[in-house]
């Protein structure tokens, strides 16, 4: 019972050590393959990222969590766009509008008023409404306006250098590289009035996923190698800092950039993993046309403004300015988009992602839990039904550690450890099952001294041989042998020399059988052949053989000891000398007297 249960601490310990062998492997496989960085990417990180849209999805179907009632979306929506048309008879509208829009809210003292939208060169655009655009913007200190980086060909476009005021002073102590998704090599200028004046300018980009859905925005953008201010980001900032003008800015060692109480964990590319708050609409929505109608007095109701964040952009689905998000089946306006980030930064509410240690130490854990389940569990059932409520345990842990702590931990790779610790860990316990079956019977089955099948077995094997003879009408063999003068091998040298020889006695025997032969200890000195589908005189060659061969060799009693050793035998065959196992054995033991009584070391037949 020591050895079985040794046994099986062994295969435990093999096994944990067989999955932390799998992890370090595959870690480093990854690490240093760009082929399996590829593949990973294509499948894993695609599968992982709708898991996380799925998570976000029943949160904000449960309205969790709830959007700041301070942002105020003003939309140029579908029925803005028709009103504005009416009027001002194309788009896009004259400048002058949105100067007058500024004017207008900026009367209630709005905390910001962020337009999403390009101010560029236009022939449609009159030298004096741009003027009048400008000299609004330059008015106020909190208001921000947009600016987009490219990578067009430098005989397109020929880049430009921005004001030194707008870029900003980025301490990065981490491992973060922006230059590989978020460093451009041109811009698309806007009105150099805006950009020599005093409005504040941030830049409009955002980088897809591979899938086409936007999950994460980055707060910086490189441009002539400086970093400028993502436009929500930059605006977010001024507000939490109570627009001290601030433009210096720490990312830690660990990843994590400080903005007054906001905390926002960037990934390894310097990104920040957007929280959404619901379909398109969850943010106060207000038309811009509505807002004209007030200042024209032909609306009855006013907006209130006083505090609000104002993000002005377009929703109308002909201006084409819509993303895909990880909400199911929903595509938002990109002003959505900022006011969602805007709204993370008020919250502090951004997702944060585990990092490549934290998921190794979650496979390893859900492996070793369910090896664990399913090795201890006496029923198939239970560790099968067991395995699948941990399964679906950990999924409601993902979400609701989403939810409630805004953390992001793996769902495809922990399940995926979950199925292939569950099926490995059923064929490991199936061999160990094996191996202690093929323990217990060789407890029952086999002699421990000789390593020879045992009496109970040879009994059983004689009578299974007797039916197939029977059966299939051919003879059968059985030689019975006893070594000569045993007793004085254990009065002269002791038991432990009377045990040598048994054993070397017994491997004579199954030396100088075959393959096919049944080699038993009968009991004491006696041992036994069972010679299936043999007759009598091939049987009392194999003796004579045996007989031989045991005679010839040198037995070891002690490490410098030996002796001559010698066996008389008996040979019965079935059914020449016998018609049941009883009879076939009196007639075997008939022939090992006749041996000892004619002088030992041969075989008696009688």
């Amino acid at each position: 019972m020591k050895n079985l249960a040794k046994t099986k601490w062994f295969t435990y310990g093999t096994y944990l050590l067989l999955v932390l062998a799998t992890l370090l492997i595959g870690f480093i496989l990854l690490k240093n393959n760009n082929t399996l960085k590829n593949v990973y990417t294509a499948f894993f990180d695609v599968a992982e990222s709708r898991t996380f849209d799925y998570r976000q999805a029943i949160q904000v179907n449960h309205k969790r969590p709830l959007p700041n009632k301070d942002i105020i979306v003003l939309a140029i929506d579908d029925a803005s766009l028709e009103s504005l048309w009416d009027k001002y008879g194309e788009w896009p509208i004259p400048r002058n509008v949105y100067a007058d829009v500024i004017n207008y809210i900026e009367s209630e003292n709005p905390q910001a008023i962020i337009f999403d939208l390009m101010f560029i060169k236009s022939i449609r655009a009159t030298k004096d409404a741009d003027s009048a655009l400008a000299e609004a913007m330059n008015k106020y200190n909190n208001i921000y306006t947009s600016i987009n980086f490219d990578n067009q060909e430098y005989d397109v476009r020929v880049p430009i250098d921005l004001p030194g005021r707008l870029a900003l002073n980025v301490d990065n102590q981490s491992n973060i590289d922006y230059s590989s998704k978020y460093s451009f090599q041109n811009c698309r200028p806007i009105l150099q009035s805006l950009m020599d004046g005093k409005v504040n300018i941030g830049v409009t980009n955002v980088v897809r996923s591979s899938d086409g859905i936007i999950r994460y925005v980055s707060p910086f953008l490189i441009y002539k190698d400086k970093y400028y201010p993502y436009l929500t980001f930059k605006a977010a900032s001024d507000y939490l800092r109570q627009n001290n003008n601030d433009n210096n800015y720490n990312i830690k060692s660990d990843g994590t950039m400080q903005i007054a109480y906001t905390k926002i964990p960037l990934t390894k590319d310097g990104e920040a993993i957007l929280n959404w708050y619901g379909k398109s609409g969850t943010h106060t929505i207000v038309p811009f046309y509505r807002v004209i109608n007030e200042m024209e007095g032909s609306s009855v109701s006013k907006f209130d403004f006083k505090d609000k964040i104002v993000i002005v952009g377009t929703t109308a689905m002909s201006l084409h300015d819509t993303k895909s998000v990880p909400i199911q089946d929903e595509v938002y306006p990109g002003v959505e988009v900022h006011a969602t980030f805007f709204n993370n930064m008020l919250d502090n509410n951004f997702i944060h992602r585990t990092g490549k240690i934290t998921n190794i130490l979650i496979l390893a854990g859900v492996i070793i839990l369910v090896g664990g389940i399913v090795m201890l569990s006496t029923s198939t059932l239970f560790a099968f039904l067991s395995t699948a409520l941990f399964g679906i345990a950990y999924l409601f842990l993902s979400y609701y550690m989403m939810e409630i702590y805004n953390l992001w931990i793996p769902i495809v790779l922990p399940v995926i450890a979950i199925i292939a610790a569950f099926t490995l860990s059923f064929l490991a316990k199936y061999l160990m099952k094996s191996r202690d079956f093929e323990y217990q019977y060789k407890l029952a089955t086999i002699d421990g001294l000789t390593e020879l099948y045992n009496h109970r077995y040879f009994q059983d094997t004689l009578r299974k041989q007797i039916d197939i003879a029977q059966r299939y009408n051919q003879p059968f063999s059985l030689i019975i042998c006893d070594i000569d003068f045993f007793k004085k091998f254990n009065d002269t040298y002791g038991h432990q020399a009377g045990d040598a020889v048994l054993r070397q006695v017994a491997q004579t025997l199954k030396k100088n059988s075959r393959t096919t032969d049944y080699v038993c200890r009968y009991g004491g000195e006696e041992m036994s052949i069972i010679l299936p589908n043999t007759g009598a005189e091939e049987a009392l060659l194999l003796a004579n053989r045996i007989c031989s061969a045991v005679s010839e060799k040198p037995f070891h009693l002690t490490p410098v000891e030996t002796a001559d050793v010698t066996i008389s035998l008996g040979v019965a065959t079935f059914p020449d000398n016998a018609q049941s196992p009883q009879d076939l054995i009196e007639w075997a033991d008939k022939g090992l007297y006749y041996a000892k009584e004619h002088g030992r070391n041969q075989v008696g037949r009688y």
